[in-house]
Formats: C-alpha cells, sequence, structure tokens
C-alpha cells in the first residue's frame, strides 16, 4: 500500500533555536531598554540627590560677584522662578515629567534650552573624542600586538613599562607637559581654543581645525592607551601559547601568517569591547582635557554648570553620558560577540 507523503516542512527541533530567534531577539532588546530606562531613572534620582546636598547655593553661584547687591526679594523672586522653594520630592517629579515630554529645562549658565547646550557643546567634543577614541585604540591594540609577540623581551619591556607609565599619570597633569612642550617652548601647536583666537568658527578651514585639534586629542588619547595595550598583550599572549598555534607552528606556518590568521582575530574582541567600554573614562578626561587647552566643549560646559550649579544642566548632562556610555558599551558587546562567536553560546547558556 503506498504511503501518503506530507509536504508540510520539517518542524524545527527543539534545540535548533530556529523557532526561538526572532522572539530572542526581541526579547534581548526589550530586556536591553528596560535596563537602559531603570539606569536613567537610577542616575536621575542620584544625580538630584547630589545636587541637592551640594554646600553651593545656587543663587549665589548664579549672581556672582553682585550677590550682595540683590536684596531679599530679589532672592525670592529668582527662588520662585527656579523652584527652589519647592520640596525636593515635588521639585524631582516636576523635572521628570518635564524629561519624559523631551524638556530637559532651561540653562542658567548659557541662557538656552538644556537640549541645545548638549547639542551644540557635544558636537564640538565629538571631534575631539572620536579622533582621541580612534588614536587611543590603533596605537594601543598595535602595540599590545607587538609586545604580546615579543613576550618576556626588551621591545615587550619597553611597551608593558610605557603603558603602566601612562595608566598612572593624570590627565590633566600631562596635558600641561604637551602644552608646555609643544605650543609654548616649540610654538608647533596653538594654545588654546578650538579655533584661532578672534576669528568666526564658521569662517575658519579645516586644517586650522585640526591644528587646533591635535595636541587637545592626543592628550585625551593618553587616557586610553594604557588599558588597550595590556589587555591586548595579554590576549595575544595566551592566544601564541595555545595548542592551535603550537601545531601550526609545528607545522611549519610562520610568526606572521600566525598573527594574521589565528591570533589577531582572538585579539580584536577583547580589545574592541575594552574600547567601547571606556567611553565613561574618555568623556571624564575629556573635562580635563578641555580645561587645560580651552576646548570649548561639552567638558568645559559641564565645569561651567558645576561652578554655577546649573543644577537642570548637569542633570541633563548626567543622563546624556548615561546614554552614551550605556549606547557604547552595547555596541562592544555586539561586536565582540561577532567577533567571538564562544561569548554568544556563553549567553545562550546563561
Amino acid at each position: 500500500m503506498d504511503v501518503l507523503t506530507s509536504e508540510t516542512p520539517e518542524a524545527p527541533a527543539p534545540g535548533d533555536g530556529r523557532g526561538h530567534r526572532g522572539g530572542s531577539l526581541g526579547g534581548a532588546l526589550l530586556s536591553r531598554l528596560v535596563r537602559l530606562v531603570l539606569l536613567l531613572f537610577a542616575v536621575a534620582v542620584a544625580s538630584f540627590a547630589l545636587m541637592l546636598g551640594s554646600p553651593v547655593d545656587p543663587i549665589d553661584a548664579y549672581v556672582g560677584a553682585d550677590i550682595a547687591a540683590i536684596g531679599p526679594e530679589q532672592r525670592a523672586q529668582i527662588a520662585e522662578r527656579w523652584g527652589l522653594d519647592d520640596p525636593p520630592v515635588e521639585r524631582f517629579t516636576s523635572w521628570l515629567s518635564q524629561v519624559v515630554r523631551g524638556d530637559l529645562g532651561q540653562s542658567h549658565t548659557f541662557n538656552q534650552p538644556v537640549a541645545d547646550v548638549i547639542a551644540g557643546k557635544f558636537l564640538t567634543s565629538l571631534a575631539l573624542m572620536s579622533v582621541a577614541w580612534c588614536l587611543s585604540g590603533v596605537i594601543g591594540f598595535g602595540l599590545g600586538l607587538l609586545a604580546g609577540i615579543r613576550r618576556g623581551q626588551l621591545t615587550d619591556r619597553v611597551i608593558t613599562w610605557w603603558a603602566y607609565t601612562l595608566a598612572s599619570a593624570p590627565t590633566f597633569w600631562v596635558g600641561l607637559l604637551l602644552l608646555y612642550a609643544f605650543s609654548v617652548a616649540l610654538q608647533w601647536t596653538p594654545v588654546c581654543c578650538a579655533v584661532p583666537v578672534g576669528q568666526v568658527a564658521s569662517e575658519v578651514g579645516l586644517l586650522d581645525r585640526l591644528h587646533h585639534l591635535l595636541l587637545p586629542a592626543v592628550t585625551l588619547s593618553l587616557v586610553g592607551i594604557a588599558p588597550v595595550v595590556l589587555h591586548t598583550r595579554q590576549a595575544v599572549a595566551v592566544a601564541m601559547a595555545s595548542d592551535y598555534v603550537a601545531f601550526a607552528r609545528a607545522q611549519g606556518e610562520r610568526t606572521t601568517g600566525l598573527v594574521v590568521h589565528r591570533v589577531l582575530r582572538n585579539a580584536a574582541g577583547p580589545a574592541l569591547l575594552l574600547q567601547f567600554s571606556s567611553l565613561g573614562e574618555l568623556f571624564g578626561g575629556s573635562l580635563l582635557a578641555e580645561q587645560v587647552f580651552s576646548y570649548p566643549g561639552l567638558g568645559a560646559a559641564t565645569t561651567a554648570a558645576a561652578l554655577g550649579q546649573d543644577v537642570p544642566l548637569l542633570l541633563g548632562i548626567a543622563l546624556f553620558t548615561t546614554l552614551f556610555v550605556y549606547t557604547g558599551n552595547q555596541l562592544g558587546d555586539l561586536l565582540h560577540s561577532w567577533l567571538d562567536p564562544r561569548t554568544r553560546r556563553l549567553g545562550a547558556a546563561r
């Protein structure tokens, strides 16, 4: 008797994951979004609490040297306009409701909406941080790769010593040394600012901008070089001591081929993850670098807001920085899992 065969497609096996891939992707995205919302809320609460506990009075910081010229009525008007007389919980809920609607408030320091201040200043800082981030990643990975290949030799000891020296050197101090050496003594680079003094920013050419950007970017890149060097060196050293590299050597493969085909990808994953995870340190270093070189970016705006107790701007920068760093960490995690499939299997097992 003939047996009728069904043309129904084969159902996925219980363990192959084909039927759940779309659901797992959506669940992962939802989980990351929920964590981001919870993180932003926690940062908002902590930042607001720190602002309340600050010993600096916002009105005194805003008025400055003319504080003795204003009377109690004027102080009361400023406090009422800023909502400083309201209870802390009411102030926080009012500010949070504005943030949910997309309104970060008004900056007292710049007399502009906080969103406009952050957008304008971040564009200036973005060029600085992008160049510094690329320099630290490329130089750090190259030096770490070289040190790992020649582990125990003089080259490795020199690079490692230099990396430890950079890791322990404050950015502010390094910036002052570079400023004195290249701007004051040699006069190769400008002393300050993002554009030549006295010129309109829109009229400045690309070469002049790069000339002013070079030294601050080099200073800021030193923040991230040392960790990338040390982690890449360790990853390369482990890969070079592995069994599959030893087997390839026994087959007659040279060091260059080993590094390109068997070591480079294993070392690139941790380096990329570390590089994207260092965005918080990069932003923190920009605060100091921009102060040393009078660079008018988001770091300088943060310092001005802190000195002037510009609470709306400080809170807006705190939220923006959290979002910036979280996005960088997630991108680094995705790139790491793409370069190293073992991390995807470990994540699926958990």
